[in-house]
């Protein structure tokens, strides 16, 4: 593995002070018992940390550390994936993708990503929120400010950094406040694009997560390009207006007390519906809803050509927006 000093938080004072001062200050990351739990993933899990030296305040971290159930070669595995996300994050500057801090160990040895806190919920979280509350959708406003965000963010990845993201879902979108702030996180998965938008590498191997994947990303041989992400982003969208997981259709009880038995899940009908446009209830839908559904549409095309660019969105949206 890269030596980890490599990715030590930058000094910001002047190279003058550096040299006076030597190496960048160690960063004290505190144990996960110490930390308070924002969420987990496959393989990590990730937590706030309040940073406030001598009495100072200073912005939270949101430190991603690898859990401790992981052994064997998973670990290794789960490892290189947070050392890859460190090198990539570490190149990445936008407002709308979740910022690099350091990557370093905490006072436990285990290896950490800490990054900018971009919110103690994930978009996901606000989904399922309001679903267990019977909120029914975002308001159309709430899913167009989502969009936008995160389509210059994925316009950044795209355009300038050549990435494909590789894992856009709700749960990898995080939201400050009621929607002052939407950032895209994980990119422990992207994928290097060529001049025309295409994964080449021949070791390349998109990830992603199978209810948000696409067509082409499930077919043996399949080309991945930027529109991969494109599909995904219009499914977030329809996860906002639906409260749902993709082309999982659980069955829904009267009271209370139903439960949920795997027996129940259909898992032809899902595997069939993958890759696919799943449908909408456009009675909870009014007027307002319109060009959330039409921008949702056109980026779940089958056809990866007959899906807008990450630029094409943001375009369209700017110009929409009075």
């Amino acid at each position: 593995m890269e030596d980890i000093n490599n990715f030590k938080t930058p000094n910001k004072v002047s190279e003058t002070k550096k040299n006076a001062l030597g190496s960048t200050p160690c960063v004290n990351i505190p144990a996960s018992p110490f930390m308070q739990k924002l969420g987990f993933g496959t393989g990590v899990s990730v937590y706030l940390m309040k940073r406030s030296p001598r009495g100072l305040s200073h912005s939270p971290w949101a430190i991603k550390k690898l859990n401790p159930q992981c052994d064997g070669q998973y670990e290794n595995v789960y490892q290189k994936r947070l050392t890859d996300e460190a090198k990539i994050l570490r190149n990445l500057h936008h407002p709308n993708i979740v910022g690099y801090r350091a990557f370093t160990k905490a006072s436990d040895g285990s290896l950490c990503l800490a990054m900018e806190f971009g919110g103690e919920k994930s978009l996901h979280d606000l989904i399922e929120e309001r679903h267990m509350g019977d909120g029914g959708p975002f308001p159309a406003a709430n899913i167009l400010k989502v969009a936008v965000n995160m389509a210059r963010g994925l316009k950044y990845l795209h355009q300038e950094k050549k990435l494909l993201h590789g894992d856009i879902k709700s749960s990898n979108v995080v939201i400050k406040g009621d929607f002052e702030t939407i950032k895209i996180c994980d990119v422990g998965v992207s994928l290097p694009l060529d001049e025309n938008m295409t994964v080449t590498d021949p070791e390349a191997c998109y990830i992603g997560t199978e209810p948000w994947k696409p067509k082409e990303a499930l077919e043996e041989g399949g080309v991945i390009t930027d529109k991969a992400d494109i599909f995904a982003f219009g499914l977030t969208l329809w996860e906002m207006m639906t409260l749902a997981i993709p082309h999982v259709n659980l069955p829904e009880g009267d009271d209370e007390d139903a439960s949920f038995n795997e027996s129940d899940f259909d898992d032809e009908a899902y595997y069939a519906a993958l890759g696919t446009r799943p449908p909408v209830n456009m009675d909870e839908l009014d007027g307002s809803y319109q060009q959330v559904l039409e921008l949702f549409s056109v980026c779940t095309n089958e056809e990866p050509r007959d899906r807008p660019s990450a630029a094409q969105v943001v375009d369209a949206l700017d110009t929409a927006r009075p």
